[in-house]
């Protein structure tokens, strides 16, 4: 099977087929990749799926370092935006995890249009502040742990129409003097507050 056959394939595997892939199984596969595919392998399954795939048995017990994005989303009111998740009780800003090759206006591009359906333009993100550190640790059910570097955005220029995947249980407007107790991300929005200080 040549090699974009193999991708192709993957491709057309479900999340939890691609997430059950053995590490015997991936190792087959990367070994016959150039470069370029294995970057393109790591962007069909994700690239921190596709990191811990490689960990084989030790997947889920070694912290990780996880660059990604985060966005201040404002409306009208001054409202912020926040996602209550569908893999813990917990409320956060849209974002996620940054993807081999991009650019970090890219990934919170990508991110907030997969979470939100909002559209989002390069020129109306506005960058808050590199987060990272002790603050930015995260626990997940599976046993993960990262910790996440996170380039925060300010967003109050978008379109489209507010829609959720399965990754959010409901999404929110809220005044910041009103936000929900069990936050997934207070330290992002502590930095906003004191941002919003500033300006």
């Amino acid at each position: 099977m040549k090699n974009q056959e193999i991708l192709n394939k993957i491709r057309n595997l479900s999340v939890q087929e691609q997430r059950n892939l053995s590490y015997e199984e991936l190792t087959d596969i990367i070994k016959q990749l150039t470069e370029e595919e294995i970057i393109e392998l790591s962007s069909i399954i994700g690239y921190p799926v596709f990191i811990r795939l490689c960990m084989g048995e030790l997947k889920h017990k070694i912290p990780i370092l996880q660059d990604g994005a985060a966005a201040i989303i404002v409306n009208e009111k001054r409202q912020i935006l926040l996602q209550s998740r569908a893999d813990r009780d917990q409320w956060g800003l849209p974002g996620g995890c940054q993807e081999a090759g991009e650019s970090f206006e890219e990934t919170i591009i990508r991110e907030v249009k997969e979470e939100t359906n909002l559209d989002v333009r390069e020129e109306d993100l506005q960058f808050i502040k590199a987060v990272s550190g002790k603050t930015r640790k995260n626990s997940y059910p599976n046993g993960d742990i990262v910790f996440n570097n996170t380039m925060l955005f300010y967003i109050d220029q978008y379109s489209g129409e507010l829609k959720w995947d399965k990754e959010s249980k409901e999404m929110r407007f809220f005044d910041l003097e009103d936000l929900p107790q069990n936050q997934n991300d207070p330290d992002l929005i502590d930095i906003y507050k004191n941002y919003i200080k500033r300006r």
